[in-house]
């Protein structure tokens, strides 16, 4: 039996991905793949449709939504210095983290202070942004995922290709074989006769899990939202692990990000309304957790919140794309998006896949930093699904256009691209029309020769190449006056025509 991979070792990463292209065409290759996520995709989004179609005012939730996030991010100094306020007078040991780095250390200090070499997570967006699994197992302390689609994604030392279903690439026979190989060697063993059907699947998950929970000692969570003025994390899910990491163990570290803060419980209820039909096409979620600071003799008794910025503050600066901190990580966008739904979530090379990726990573990172995230912002046809969907209204494609802007800015000087030559090409030969009459006569003999020669092989290897007509439009408008009938007239188009 093969064992599964130590959390300590795991090489999984999307450290060093290639830029989406390329890692598009091969995930466009994979037919097993493609048909996995139009499965998942569809049910996901049918459902969340169905759901939706049952609230009346939903336009009025969605804008309601938007305008209370904007109103937030406008003051979001003031609404943090109350959440650490309040969480502080609750027990509760509030850390701010500039980076990645700092977060981990927090999260690793406190393990360590209680000598222990492992703990428990909840599904957490926030915590695999910061790499904290791969930090924790530098120090040598294990970090186990209780979510079922995240255990899967752990046990097969794969990579998280959907913000809601991390595994959504997987479908039940390859989740079926990766517990018969590698739970073993994680702790309990899958029954050998396990089968497909998903309650089994999710039984030996949870028989596999209980061990983990029963003897932790501390555990990892993000939050969905944060309140400013009970102090109050909120966490929603649907499998009720959570609620096991919140309450059993004795120390919880929770990394939230800055974003999540929200001012009052009356602001709360929005989401609480929004979230769960744009995710999982419920009416309401199985599991709302919440808790405020530390409770003497009921769950955790020591409570850390990390309050994490890394590269939210320089999104914020951003004035068209400060929008997107708006994003209460439901997927809708996802599960909507054409170019998703073709290349998987590994293609974006981020924790962050899909639509909304391509607008948070390059936001958070900046642009002109590497490859892989200036070409995130071309991921996309511009269709405008995603924002149709987004229940606070982030206008997705509006961002993408902006951050294209901004990559091409990035890179304006030093040697100039193929793309940025022709287009200087194109632009001085639209500026005269000498040389647009000279370049109309040579067209169809120059496609015919790039044709041939391979010369347009990065256009037409994905499209065709378009045949130049036999005449050019100011060839003919000379030839017949705009009348279309073979013959001029000399005195050009009526003057209805002209109309």
């Amino acid at each position: 039996m093969t064992l599964a991979p130590d959390p300590m070792t795991s090489a999984a990463t999307f450290v060093g991905m290639p830029a989406f292209p390329v890692a598009a065409r091969a995930a466009l290759a994979d037919s097993q793949l493609r048909h996995n996520l139009e499965h998942a995709t569809h049910t996901i989004r049918d459902k969340r449709a169905r759901v939706v179609a049952e609230v009346d005012d939903w336009e009025e939730l969605r804008t309601r939504g938007a305008a209370l996030k904007d109103a937030t991010l406008a003051d979001l100094e003031t609404h943090l210095v109350t959440l650490e306020e309040r969480l502080t007078a609750a027990g509760a040991t509030v850390h701010w983290a500039r980076d990645a780095e700092e977060a981990c250390r927090v999260v690793a200090d406190v393990a360590r202070s209680h000598g222990l070499d492992e703990v428990v997570k909840v599904k957490s967006m926030a915590t695999a942004e910061i790499g904290l699994n791969e930090a924790l197992a530098a120090e040598g302390i294990a970090a186990w995922e209780t979510d079922l689609a995240e255990l899967i994604v752990q046990l097969g030392d794969d990579l998280p290709s959907h913000i809601l279903v991390p595994a959504i690439h997987r479908n039940r026979s390859e989740i079926r074989q990766i517990f018969l190989d590698k739970m073993a060697g994680a702790g309990r063993p899958a029954p050998d006769d396990l089968s497909q059907e998903p309650a089994e699947l999710a039984g030996a998950a949870r028989l596999h899990l209980r061990e983990k929970f029963l003897r932790a000692k501390m555990a990892v969570s993000g939050a969905n939202f944060a309140v400013a003025e009970t102090g109050t994390l909120v966490v929603v899910e649907s499998e009720g692990n959570g609620r096991m990491c919140l309450t059993l163990p004795d120390v919880l570290v929770s990394v939230v990000g800055i974003e999540k803060v929200v001012p009052t419980f009356e602001d709360l209820d929005v989401f609480l309304r929004l979230l769960p039909r744009s995710s999982t096409g419920e009416r309401m979620n199985p599991y709302t957790s919440t808790w405020t600071g530390v409770s003497p003799g009921d769950g955790p008794q020591e409570l850390h919140v990390v309050l994490l910025d890394n590269g939210r503050t320089r999104a914020l600066a951003d004035e068209v794309g400060r929008q997107a901190l708006r994003c209460i990580r439901c997927s809708a966008c996802l599960n909507v998006c054409p170019v998703y739904e073709r290349t998987g979530g590994h293609a974006y090379g981020s924790v962050y896949p899909g639509p909304i990726g391509a607008i948070l990573n390059p936001l958070m990172k900046g642009v002109g930093v590497d490859e892989q995230t200036d070409s995130l912002p071309y991921a996309s046809s511009l269709c405008g699904a995603c924002y149709e969907v987004c229940p606070v209204k982030i206008d997705i494609p509006s961002v993408l256009v902006d951050l294209r802007a901004q990559v091409v800015d990035a890179h304006r000087g030093g040697r100039p691209s193929v793309e940025a030559v022709a287009m200087k090409g194109a632009g001085a030969t639209f500026g005269s029309s000498r040389r647009l009459r000279l370049a109309e006569r040579f067209t169809g003999i120059g496609t015919r020769v790039a044709g041939r020669l391979g010369l347009a092989s990065a256009w037409s290897g994905a499209r065709d190449l378009p045949t130049a007509p036999a005449e050019s439009f100011r060839a003919w408008w000379k030839r017949t006056g705009g009348t279309g009938t073979g013959t001029s007239s000399g005195t050009g188009p009526t003057d209805e025509a002209r109309r």
